[in-house]
């Protein structure tokens, strides 16, 4: 395990420790839990944007194809 030094808002820090008083649960365990939710959510935006950015570069190529097959009768 690596050690990290952060700084957090004084109000951020208030409020989760609230939630840590009511759960009874380590704040390392509960900030590694929000940082690995963090960076999932992260990695689906991501791949969403890398999705997104692929599908638009083959966007007009297979609007190119649709209409030729348009054209030659094989869209029926």
């Amino acid at each position: 395990m690596k050690t990290v030094s952060l700084k957090i808002d004084e109000s951020i820090f208030r409020e989760t420790e609230k939630i840590l008083a009511s759960m009874k649960k380590p704040r390392n365990r509960y900030i590694n839990e929000a940082i690995d939710y963090y960076n999932r959510v992260q990695k689906r935006l991501i791949l969403e944007k890398k999705l997104k950015k692929e599908s638009d570069l083959v966007k007009k190529d297979s609007l190119a194809v649709l209409k030729e097959f348009e054209e030659l009768g094989y869209a029926d």
